[in-house]
């Protein structure tokens, strides 16, 4: 859950989430950097394809909601940006 001044990252697909590319690589962005609308904050894996998932908001990353390796529902909520000008 949101609160004021929170942006919610959501998925729009089913699947399995993902902090990283690869195991072995570091994550996309972790919680304190600052991240524009298009840059990756994790992927979804789903049928062995995998699909970015965007900020698609300006902020910095609050926390995330899920761990690397979880499944999640579309429409489901998967980090928290804070607002910034």
């Amino acid at each position: 859950m949101t609160e004021p001044g929170e942006i919610a990252v959501t998925s729009q697909l089913p699947g399995t989430f993902y902090r990283r590319p690869s195991p072995d690589a570091e994550p996309f962005v972790s919680e304190g950097d600052p991240v524009e609308a298009t840059d990756t904050i994790g992927l979804v894996e789903v049928m062995k394809s995998f699909y970015e998932i965007q900020a698609e908001h300006r902020g910095i990353v609050g926390r995330f909601l899920v761990e690397s390796g979880d499944p999640i529902e579309a429409g489901q909520e998967i980090a928290v940006l804070w607002a910034r000008e």
